[in-house]
């Protein structure tokens, strides 16, 4: 266990020791095509810019209605009569989020909630700001022989899973937990892949298992060759926090009016999906590659929310576990101060 946590010590400060180049690296390579901008929120003389970051799936939902709709841009210019630009780019994992904010190329990241405490332990330089939403997990295998931990345990099996640290990673080490193994027992297993890279690799064998969230979970389900092995919403289910959005401490700081124009177009959004989630669907669709009738059976599967839930216990978790040195000691020291949950 100790060694699992020098391990991830290590591993994060030689990320952020990197920072510096992170051009040259994966957060660098995710944004080529998106336009990342130096001076990201400006002064109180020049136009605001806003960088942000988000990943794949319905979870990010929300964030497809921001940017449609342009509620930022909205709620920005109406409480200071100024025009923010908002740069969207699309990673692949919390740990290129944190690289991002860490070298000052990002102002506000949403990623699973594991990373993003993670991040804030670290001393990354942000806290959370908002809760978006809580997804069903599921963990589903190609290989017959394969029903149960037990079977995973000292084999050579791969399981494809967002990134080691993620939220997904988290999750597998709660249940295995739960189930009585060391949480750790399947680390030598994992291979980071991004979600839809994951599920391209279940089906076509290159890997035996999969863990993974909405919508690519239910695609799997469909899927007569593959069946899941356990059910780990029993740990981490759709009411408890998944995505999570963060900000730099220099945007809460520096940009109060930017930074409250941020949370309102949250609100916003979320308020939007669930009061009028069929017509939400046939806009965020169009960003998940999904039919508006399947997006809208997806939303329906998920649950978005700006209140946090359980990310306190989660942090204890990870600090008994090794995946942070020391747990916080209260709720308060992982949010903003608007935020409200637990």
């Amino acid at each position: 266990m100790k060694k699992f946590s020098k391990l991830v010590a290590l591993s994060i400060s030689f990320v952020l020791l990197c920072t510096g180049c992170a051009s040259n690296g994966q957060a660098g390579e995710a944004a080529v095509n998106q336009g990342f901008e130096n001076g990201t929120q400006g002064t109180s003389d020049e136009a605001a810019t806003l960088n942000i970051a988000y990943q794949y799936g319905l979870a990010y939902a929300p964030l497809g209605i921001i940017k449609e709709q342009g509620l930022v841009e909205k709620a920005y210019e109406e409480a200071t009569g100024k025009q923010v630009t908002i740069t969207w780019n699309q990673m692949s994992s919390g740990a290129d989020i944190n690289t991002g904010i860490s070298g000052g190329n990002l102002d506000v990241g949403f990623m699973g909630v594991g990373p993003a405490v993670t991040g804030v332990m670290k001393g990354v330089g942000y806290k959370i700001f908002t809760n978006l939403s809580g997804q069903e997990h599921g963990f589903m295998t190609n290989n017959d022989s394969i029903n149960s931990f037990e079977d995973l345990i000292g084999s050579d099996n791969q399981i494809a899973l967002v990134n080691i640290g993620s939220i997904q990673h988290v999750i597998l080490a709660l249940s295995l937990d739960k189930a009585g193994y060391d949480p750790h027992a399947l680390d030598a297993n994992l291979v980071a892949m991004a979600h839809p890279d994951g599920m391209t690799a279940l089906e076509s064998g290159n890997v035996s298992c999969h863990l993974t969230s909405n919508p690519y979970i239910f695609r799997e389900r469909e899927n007569e060759e593959l069946h899941e092995i356990s059910n780990i919403a029993e740990v981490w289910g759709v009411n408890d926090s998944f995505i999570v959005g963060v900000a730099s401490e220099a945007l809460y700081e520096e940009n109060p009016e930017l930074y409250q124009a941020l949370c309102n177009a949250v609100k916003e959004s979320v308020d939007y999906i669930n009061n009028n989630m069929e017509e939400a669907a046939k806009i965020t669709c169009e960003f998940d590659g999904n039919s508006a009738e399947e997006e809208l059976l997806y939303m329906q599967k998920s649950k978005y929310m700006t209140e946090t839930n359980r990310i306190f216990d989660l942090a204890i978790f990870m600090a008994e576990a090794g995946f942070i040195d020391t747990a916080p000691k209260s709720y308060e020291a992982l949010v903003f101060d608007n935020v409200s949950g637990n």
